[in-house]
């Protein structure tokens, strides 16, 4: 009865229909396509990535996509020059309309996702589309067809060990033990599935009986996880050595799967079916992994290599790794501090912990190297005004024994602070909706006055992305980090719309003395921690997308949602980071728990640029962060790379070994050590619930290296002399503090004497820099003087006197010159980039004869920023001079300029850009190239958009 089982695969059943249907035009539709959009690539309902849309010439098709995921994605045809609307929501739609004429590609068009995979073919043929039928042979043993199908209704000649497999026979499409909308698609009576969705936790084997390859090849069909420990092998019997293993590509729908068997044809083998994965989630607000299980049907022979339409390959599936281990969870904090493993030469000590620290949120050090501690009781949930619950500590080791053994209460009854910094005369706090200032007196630590509310309009919609990681940068503004889910609209009280900035994601800076507020850089995710290198270069740390950032003034990143707020952007740069921190290629979410040898996963909390004096110099200038489903200290190594930098994965710094480490900031003291604030807490993720977070406990731990030596400073009773002096240290804690002070005591002729001697003559281009931002924050360099700097040997001092010139937005006629010269002539990408980055700042109508040079710069052309940053640029003189507009672009030598220029002065919808627009497709439709045929299909789709 079973000896043998025809199969007949119609490539149209699940995604392809071909009954006559309408679309909202009325025009027949001859067959339709649906697929699944995501970064993994486009899916077939049946499974199958990226298939082969076959189709009749001539025939109408409606081509209909569906969003996977939260992400932006659409579909275009290449020669039919179409594309739909983009999608972002997840499950979102879209739809091309067409006439099949000739072969074609589809794609994504959204940048790097084509490349990324999300492209397939285009058949178009002069016959009907006919339904491939494809035989096998059930593999008999004794004279008689095993049960490798499952149509006994039985686990006959099947072997099953644990319970995954005991009750895992399936006769019911959709399954009991799936969810509603999963369709299995089996053949025949049965298939078998290790626990399904339902009972996914459930681990054991299924081991079929031995029998002998009569035929070169084999298919089966499998689906569920793809998980290392979920899969199917065959084995050769008697060594049992595994001749081929596959899983399933996180999908419910069976897919066949071929094996070739021409090695082993007369041999004995068996297959075993394998889910050791429990899917059981460490964390309890991250849910059970649901494709912790296996699904198998159908194993067949057959005497050529069958072509299945939807095969599932080995290259189509991202295998996920087991969960990584557990060594500890809830310890003490001695004990989690004696379960951390740091390299050799370096300890962790146990500096404070509850109940002397708990909730610690933010901190900083200050110029007598204590730390000031904000303990975050009123988060997640802002109380009402005035009943604020927050503390700020002041915590000191008085006798160099590691530990904070001094305790004073600096202040109480705050609300929601997630930022601090110390100097200027007092605190600096970011507060959502407020940036705060008190004024203190550092002599008894006690506030000198009443809070000051700089700024309000800060969001509170999301309270883990609120303001956050408040440092003084080497300009002497103050910098932050906003997340991208809390829509702030930041401006001093009472003031209206018109004089606020919008920011929901981003880097921030408020000048202390000027009481200016800017966004500096816009884009990420929910960056919670920056920092700045020896160079002056800022970083931050990011979640969910890509985690590393060469932050650039007024340059635009990648989001992990939303949008830009201007909406000519059009594309924005992505991570300067060769790597990410979480394993596979399905989401960074996938990768949670399993991603240790990466790096730990996706979730990252503060950023240090170590440039303490004392470890060993292999760490300066690297980047330290804290991963915190992994709870671990990842490192990351930044290396000049064109305008800016690559930044590359270094070995993690260490494990803490203890999931409930939650370290969110670090920070290097006057000693070289380094201190970091743990919010200890089982549960590793935001929650509105407040009851979902601990309330009792906290931790401060210490990093210290053999070298360290403890040492006992007040920085604010050194001479102006000392302070400038300390420029020159190598340990930056010391150029910083310094530095601030300077900015505090403000001008002096003395000091500006000192610290141009230093700037002129100091060999060392690090200690130039910091004489130059020690002599900006003390207003000691005359407008000459800066102008003059513009030709220094070195591309750090030009491109810092580039950024500091263009604070005030104006520059002179003379300054002007300057930057068309440095636009012509300057070899160093460095200072091009910041030589752009000033032209963000100044008037559009001044920047056209410097754009016109620096867009035909070649060696530009594949830089990670330049191309972008020019474009950010460049569009605005669409609005000042379409026609000039379009010509710069078109001498543009950088990627997507012209393109992006055609949607721009589409955007004006005007007699004169529709006439430009035809103009110029008339005169590309006479080229025969790649480039002029994708910027004529961005014409003719702007034109589309323009009204008449």
């Amino acid at each position: 009865m079973y000896a043998s089982r025809l199969l007949i695969f119609i490539y149209c059943a699940f995604f392809c229909l071909s009954l006559p249907s309408f679309s909202q035009d009325s025009e027949k539709i001859d067959r339709e396509f649906t697929l699944e959009a995501t970064m993994l690539g486009y899916f077939a309902p049946d499974g199958a990535k990226n298939p082969t849309l076959r189709a009749k010439k001539g025939e109408r098709i409606r081509l209909k996509i569906v969003n996977g995921e939260l992400m932006t994605h659409d579909i275009a045809l290449e020669k039919l020059a179409l594309k739909s609307k983009t999608i972002l929501e997840k499950g979102a739609s879209a739809t091309l309309v067409f006439v099949a004429q000739e072969n074609d590609i589809y794609y994504c068009s959204v940048p790097g996702h084509r490349a990324a995979g999300m492209v397939g073919q285009l058949e178009v043929s002069e016959n009907d589309v006919t339904a491939k039928v494809i035989t096998g042979q059930i593999p008999q043993k004794n004279g008689q067809s095993l049960n490798l199908n499952f149509e006994t209704g039985t686990l006959q000649d099947w072997t099953a060990t644990g319970d995954a497999f005991a009750n895992g026979l399936i006769s019911a499409d959709p399954s009991p033990l799936h969810e509603k909308e999963m369709r299995i698609g089996f053949d025949g009576m049965f298939f078998v599935s290790s626990g399904g969705i339902t009972n996914a936790k459930q681990i054991g084997t299924l081991t079929s009986v031995p029998f002998t390859v009569t035929q070169p090849f084999a298919s089966f069909k499998v689906s569920g996880g793809a998980l290392q420990d979920t899969r199917v092998e065959i084995r050769q019997t008697g060594s049992d050595v595994v001749i081929f293993s596959i899983t399933g590509q996180g999908r419910a729908t069976l897919q066949p799967v071929v094996v070739d068997l021409q090695a082993y044809l007369n041999k004995e083998i068996y297959i075993k079916l394998i889910d050791n994965e429990t899917g059981i989630s460490q964390i309890p607000y991250i849910p059970h992994d649901k494709w912790a299980h296996l699904n198998f049907d159908d194993f067949l022979f057959h005497s050529t290599r069958p072509e299945f339409p939807n095969e599932l390959k080995q290259s189509d599936i991202v295998i996920l790794p087991p969960l990584d281990p557990v060594i500890n969870a809830g310890l003490s904090g001695a004990k989690a501090a004696a379960a951390m493993t740091p390299p050799k030469g370096f300890k962790v000590s146990l500096a404070a912990a509850e109940p002397d620290v708990v909730r610690p949120i933010c901190f900083t050090i200050d110029y007598r190297g204590r730390l000031w501690v904000v303990e975050g009781h009123t988060y997640p949930v802002p109380a009402p005004e005035g009943q604020g619950r927050d503390r700020i500590l002041i915590l000191e080791d008085t006798n160099g024994d590691g530990t904070l053994d001094s305790r004073k209460v600096f202040m109480d009854g705050l609300n929601l602070v997630s930022g601090i910094e110390v100097g200027m005369g007092g605190v600096w706090l970011g507060a959502a909706p407020y940036l705060l200032f008190v004024p203190a007196d550092f002599k008894n630590d006690k506030p000198a006055g009443p809070i000051q509310k700089l700024l309000d309009g800060w969001g509170t919609q999301d309270t883990h992305e609120t303001l956050n990681s408040l440092r003084w940068g080497p300009d002497g503004w103050l910098y932050g980090t906003h997340g991208v889910f809390t829509h702030s609209n930041v401006g001093k009280p009472g003031a209206p719309d018109s004089e606020r900035t919008k920011i929901n994601a981003g880097v921030w800076r408020y000048h202390p003395t000027a009481h200016t507020f800017e966004v500096f850089a816009e884009g990420t995710s929910n960056p919670w921690g920056i920092d700045f290198n020896d160079y002056g270069h800022a970083f931050i740390t990011a979640c969910v997308i890509p985690h590393m950032y060469h932050i650039i003034h007024n340059a635009r990143y990648q989001r992990q949602a939303g949008k830009h707020f201007n909406p000519y952007t059009y594309d924005d740069i992505k991570t300067a980071g060769d790597h990410v921190h979480w394993i596979g290629e399905r989401g960074p979410h996938a990768g949670n728990f399993r991603s240790g040898p990466k790096g730990g996963g996706h979730a990252h909390a503060g950023a240090m640029v170590y440039l303490g004096h004392t470890w060993p110099s292999e760490y300066r200038n690297d980047i330290f962060m804290n991963n915190i489903n992994g709870a671990r200290f990842n490192r990351d190594h930044p290396e000049r790379a064109g305008s800016g930098y690559v930044v590359r994965h270094r070995d993690d710094f260490m494990a803490m070994n203890d999931t409930w480490s939650q370290w969110l900031n670090f920070k290097y003291d006057a000693s070289g050590s380094v201190f970091a604030i743990d919010w200890y807490d089982k549960n590793q993720c935001h929650s509105s619930n407040p009851d979902v977070h601990d309330k009792t406990m906290g931790r401060i731990f210490k990093i210290t290296h053999e070298n360290d030596k403890w040492v006992q400073v007040d920085l604010s009773k050194a001479s102006d002399k000392e302070l400038v002096n300390y420029q020159l240290h190598p340990n930056e804690w010391y150029v910083r503090q310094a530095r601030t002070l300077l900015q505090e005591r403000g001008p002096n002729k003395k000091v500006h004497k000192a610290l141009k001697e230093i700037l002129t003559n100091n060999p060392d281009v690090t200690r130039k820099l910091r004489a130059l931002w020690a002599l900006h924050v003390t207003k000691g360099l005359t407008q000459a003087e800066m102008n003059a700097l513009l030709n220094h040997e070195s591309e750090y001092v030009r491109s810092w006197a580039l950024q500091l010139m263009t604070e005030g937005k104006t520059i002179s006629d003379e300054t002007l010159k300057q930057f068309v010269s440095i636009a012509q002539n300057d070899n160093s990408p460095l200072v091009r980039l910041y030589l752009t980055s000033a032209l963000l700042r100044i008037s559009p109508a001044q920047r056209w004869e410097a754009v016109d040079a620096l867009v035909q710069k070649t060696s530009d052309k594949g830089d990670h920023n330049m191309p972008l940053m020019l474009w950010y640029a460049v569009e605005p003189l669409a609005a000042l001079d379409a026609k000039r507009a379009l010509a710069l672009a078109e001498k543009s030598v950088m990627d997507k300029h012209l393109e992006f220029m055609v949607r721009r002065v589409s955007a004006l919808n005007t007699d004169e850009s529709r006439s430009l627009l035809t103009n110029l497709k008339s005169r590309l439709e006479k080229e025969h190239n790649h480039q002029s045929h994708e910027v004529i299909m961005a014409i003719d789709e702007s034109m589309k958009s323009m009204k008449k």
